[in-house]
């Protein structure tokens, strides 16, 4: 039996999957396919790396360096998000927090890293081919968020966040060949996207990427879709949604770092819930939280 997970991502929202994720490494809890969304490909590769607690700092401690969201990032690189050194400074070997590239190569556990072509606003699936040591243009990518970075370019062709060509992969996770498959929301699950947002963003992209403009306007719909088909798999035993019962106050780019804490805390905790699906026997009293 095969058995995936997708983190869909969030923004900062996305402690809260880095929490699950983390829980599972303390208690030996593996996957065989990981499809990661937008910072949702960043908790994936880290997870795939057995890097308990790498994740952290991206959320409460490096945001609040200039360096990595700021003003001043948006008018000298066009991008309020630095991927470069969010993806490049902070990760690579010699980094502040560098990925284990030689251990997640080594892993047999497949990778996706969902990105959408900004020109024709397809989703494009990255694997752990296209990622050498020490260039993570393919996170990069998958976390493009259009009209707050500008497209990132991976062999020349620029790319959004996965979110608009695929906001909830679990059929990707299907096709692969998953028999179960752990869904990771980072927001409530009932609670349903709405599209006011999307719609201001998609304008800032319209005159260069209407493709990707329209994914962006359509964004929410596919999201509450993609979300109402997983309670439907859910229902037939093949699906397990994992989701906060609040965001404690996050959301995308909200900094602060007692709510990103307890965010954090809420998905460490709700990790049982994936041993109890998978049916997997993890020792207790795993290493202490942050």
């Amino acid at each position: 039996m095969k058995i995936g997970i997708v983190d869909v991502g969030g923004g900062l929202r996305g402690i809260y999957a880095a929490g699950v994720l983390d829980y599972c490494l303390d208690q030996g809890i593996r996957f065989d396919i990981g499809i990661g969304v937008s910072a949702g490909s960043a908790n994936i590769i880290s997870f795939i790396a057995g890097q308990a607690r790498r994740n952290y700092p991206f959320y409460v401690k490096y945001p609040f360096r200039k360096e990595y969201m700021s003003a001043g990032n948006l008018l000298r690189k066009g991008s309020y998000l630095d991927l470069d050194y969010i993806y490049g400074t902070l990760s690579v070997t010699g980094g502040e927090n560098p990925l284990d590239y030689e251990r997640f190569l080594a892993d047999p556990m497949w990778f996706l890293a969902v990105a959408t072509d900004a020109r024709t606003g397809l989703p494009k699936y990255f694997t752990k081919s296209d990622i050498p040591k020490d260039d993570y243009s393919v996170l990069k990518a998958s976390s493009a968020i259009p009209g707050v970075c500008r497209p990132y370019r991976v062999n020349g062709v620029p790319y959004f966040d996965g979110a608009l060509g695929d906001t909830i992969p679990i059929e990707k996770a299907f096709q692969w060949g998953c028999d179960k498959v752990v869904l990771l929301l980072t927001k409530p699950r009932d609670v349903l996207r709405t599209p006011d947002k999307d719609r201001k963003l998609a304008q800032l992209i319209q005159p260069r990427y209407p493709r990707a403009a329209e994914k962006m306007r359509q964004r929410a719909d596919s999201y509450n879709r993609g979300v109402a088909l997983a309670k439907e798999y859910e229902a037939q035993g093949r699906v397990l949604i994992v989701a906060p019962d609040d965001t404690c106050g996050v959301d995308t780019l909200k900094k602060d770092k007692t709510a990103l804490h307890k965010l954090y805390k809420k998905g460490y905790a709700d990790g049982p819930l994936i041993q109890a699906f998978i049916g997997a026997a993890g020792e207790s009293g795993g290493p202490e939280t942050p």
